[in-house]
């Protein structure tokens, strides 16, 4: 068992790290959504794709775990409720004021959006309940099982939702693009991250080991390596392709995410509430919800900005600048008005998921 203070040193920097992953989010819509920027010839979006998402359902992940939770029928039930009521809930009211602050046709573009495996941007909480439905029932289901058998059932878990992931890529196989019930029910999505949030769940459930790897001479510079070779094929080289090109985007993936969380551990004393970057982090770590339901309102149309920056092209730092800078903007009125509106309870619990504490 870890001590108090090295359990208020993780979550401290796993807070920073959570806030880190919400920025970036928004700056990948401030450059996708703002200045509409050309997927195949912008250096940093497709980078940003490969860790971004898979970092945000990895610390969902983490921090799922319970130690200890007795799984009865009456506790996960609770848990799946105040999960309903903190992820879907706040999602579909401000769905509906966007759409009635933003497009002509209001039922026809709601109808759309539920339709649509993104739900008009505001799929990942939705997502995310379906994930904990899933990790939830899977605990239920094994809480009678010897220890060992229940960690090799998580494994298990992880296995398949990782083939579920690849599946999503090889049409040939598994015509899931044009599947109106994988797309209305948000379950493309899930699938595709949904091995994630279980390896953050593995990571905390190992974390002790997995610390003894996290500082092992070799695994930091392998990873990195396995990272860089896979981004030049999937960028660059193009060896492998068709249903062979998820491999290198899947390690490349893992690789990225891994090197992110390294760092985060490694500088974790940059990361505390005594540092200004620290608690900014932190800060927005905590309001992650509150960000991502408010960032949609405030992007700002400069399509210019984005073919500029297609001219100006292979230019990765200064599309990172770009991007970053107007999306520390958007969190910081995003955060403004979190705090406006949480001044009422009301608000602050229906359309945030919980009161502030």
């Amino acid at each position: 068992m870890m001590n108090n203070e090295l359990k208020k040193s993780r979550l401290e920097w796993l807070d920073a790290l959570r806030g880190f992953t919400m920025v970036m989010v928004v700056a990948y819509h401030v450059a996708q959504v703002s200045y509409m920027q050309n997927f195949k010839v912008s250096a940093s979006l497709p980078f940003l794709v490969l860790f971004r998402m898979p970092l945000f359902f990895f610390v969902s992940g983490f921090l799922a775990y319970k130690a200890g939770f007795v799984w009865s029928a009456g506790n996960t039930l609770r848990l799946l409720g105040k999960k309903f009521k903190i992820q879907v809930f706040p999602a579909l009211v401000f769905l509906c004021l966007f759409i009635v602050l933003r497009k002509p046709h209001f039922w026809e573009t709601f109808v759309q959006s539920m339709e649509c495996a993104t739900k008009g941007g505001y799929w990942f909480t939705w997502c995310l309940l379906q994930m904990f439905a899933v990790y939830y029932l899977f605990c239920f289901c094994i809480q009678r099982l010897p220890e060992h058998w229940r960690h090799a059932s998580l494994w298990g878990l992880w296995a398949v939702s990782l083939v579920a992931y690849e599946f999503c890529y090889m049409p040939k196989v598994f015509d899931a693009e044009h599947n109106y019930f994988l797309n209305a029910s948000g379950l493309i999505q899930t699938m595709k991250y949904l091995h994630f949030f279980v390896m953050g769940n593995i990571v905390h459930r190992y974390w002790q080991g997995t610390q003894r790897l996290f500082d092992s001479q070799w695994f930091f510079p392998l990873i990195s390596i396995l990272a860089f070779f896979c981004c030049a094929d999937l960028f660059r080289w193009h060896n492998l392709r068709f249903v062979w090109t998820n491999l290198p985007r899947t390690t490349a993936m893992y690789c990225l995410l891994f090197v992110v969380v390294i760092f985060f551990r490694f500088y974790q004393h940059q990361f505390t509430r005594q540092t200004f970057v620290g608690r900014s982090l932190q800060y927005v770590g905590t309001r992650t919800l509150d960000v991502y339901l408010l960032h949609f309102f405030l992007l700002p149309k400069l399509p210019m900005v984005g073919k500029w920056l297609d001219k100006m092209q292979p230019n990765f730092l200064l599309e990172i600048v770009v991007t970053l800078v107007p999306a520390l903007i958007v969190v910081a009125f995003c955060l403004l008005i979190s705090n406006i509106l949480r001044i009422s309870p009301h608000f602050s619990e229906n359309f945030f998921g919980r009161k502030v504490k």
